[in-house]
């Protein structure tokens, strides 16, 4: 609600700005009267009673004119201003996210100087119109929280100066189209929750891409090549596969969800990103992790979660160099051996989160995991560990002796 107010205030003031700025040049500024008809056709389209009293739709008052009207009508509605007596046209059409239920106008596309759409967290329904392609001016096409369907339109492939992108959170079906790699002004793209199949095209030439979130589809196949502008990367719960070695080339990345597909092989170089922050590889099929040795604020890796894979081996005792890792999560894989001497003094202070729960661990916890007053949440439970009963963290039990049978203790290893 304070967001919503937020927004209301926002047109109030920016056309108050307009008309004290350019007054004079509103005498012979009467919006297009195309423009107007395609504003009513929008709100013809949505059902009466899924619109608020409060709402920016509501105020949309027809005896008035949408670009000359000040205070609070037509919010969600700015138009440029003409410098001479032509028309003014609306440039930006941004809706509020209050649950408009019904189909978007085919009428739209007459809106053509449009730079902006944002319809999200709204009940739109049916298919994204194809006249949304006449819009070339458009750098922000934003329909995400909606109910559309079918597939992407194909004249979307016009939209040369699109920036954002987001179609995410519908019922969109088909494949990613190859044509997307023509948008060269893409920076953001965001197509998650939706029921996209097929492969992923090589996106390599987006070189201004910062974030692609496909998370949450159908898709499936190897990495594509990717460009290494990106910053955000969410590929989760698809049914990718194959290796994730070309990640290493992503050097500006900060954020990386792969979780819930089928990647395999090792875990190698993307821990060493120099940029990353937090990385979700958790909920796949890899089954190795290799951790290089770090040297103090050498990583920024915080979140490290490769929780339900396969990964057998012994903890890999570098984890104890990475300066900034406050949350590990290791559980439900194959890993042996004991826990480093050297994870002890991690706890509380960076380390607040661990779980190497449902492993194979042995031998004796380090002290430092009973002591009462380090603050951290976590379990070692479902191990082969010798787990005083004073440690909460080994609440739950270890496993059954003939499940241990065969482990072992090397003291080698508990002195790192």
């Amino acid at each position: 609600m304070a967001n919503k107010e937020h927004q209301k205030m926002y047109f109030y003031f920016i056309n108050v700005a307009i008309l004290a700025i350019f007054g004079v040049n509103l005498v012979h500024s009467a919006t297009l009267s195309t423009e107007v008809d395609v504003l009513r056709a929008l709100k013809e389209g949505i059902d009466p009673n899924s619109i608020p009293s409060n709402s920016f739709i509501s105020s949309w008052d027809f005896t008035l004119d949408p670009c000359e009207s000040t205070g609070a009508h037509f919010l969600g509605i700015l138009c440029s201003i003409p410098e001479d007596n032509s028309s003014s046209r609306i440039t930006i059409l941004d809706l509020d996210g209050v649950g408009y239920d019904g189909f978007l106008t085919n009428d739209i596309g007459n809106l053509t100087e449009l730079t902006i759409i944002n319809l999200s967290k709204n009940k739109f329904r049916g298919p994204i119109p194809e006249s949304v392609s006449k819009l070339s001016r458009l750098t922000a096409l934003v329909m995400s929280d909606n109910f559309f369907t079918g597939s992407l339109p194909q004249g979307l492939r016009r939209l040369k100066r699109i920036q954002e992108l987001d179609v995410s959170r519908n019922k969109l079906t088909g494949l990613i189209p190859n044509w997307i790699t023509n948008f060269r002004s893409l920076e953001s793209l965001r197509m998650a929750s939706n029921g996209f199949s097929g492969r992923i095209p090589n996106l390599a030439g987006l070189w201004q891409l910062h974030t692609l979130d496909l998370s949450n589809n159908q898709l499936f196949g190897i990495l594509p090549q990717l460009p290494t502008s990106l910053r955000t990367l969410s590929l989760s719960h698809n049914v990718l596969s194959g290796s994730i070695h070309s990640i290493w080339e992503l050097q500006n990345l900060k954020m990386l969800d792969l979780s819930d597909n089928r990647f395999s092989g090792r875990i190698r170089g993307i821990v060493s990103l120099p940029e990353v922050i937090s990385l979700n590889l958790s909920v796949n099929w890899f089954t190795e992790l290799q951790v290089p040795r770090f040297a103090g604020e050498s990583t920024r890796l915080e979140v490290l979660d490769v929780q339900e894979n396969r990964l057998t081996g012994h903890l890999p005792a570098n984890l104890a160099t990475m300066g900034k890792l406050t949350a590990i999560y290791l559980s439900h894989n194959q890993i042996s051996g004991p826990i480093p001497r050297s994870f002890g003094v991690r706890l509380g202070a960076p380390w607040r989160h661990v779980f190497f729960d449902h492993n194979f661990l042995v031998g004796a916890v380090p002290p430092e995991f009973a002591i009462q007053k380090i603050k951290v949440t976590g379990s070692l439970a479902h191990n082969c560990l010798k787990c005083p009963k004073n440690v909460t963290m080994c609440e739950g039990g270890q496993r059954p002796a003939p499940e241990c049978a065969g482990q072992s203790v090397e003291t080698s290893k508990i002195s790192q």
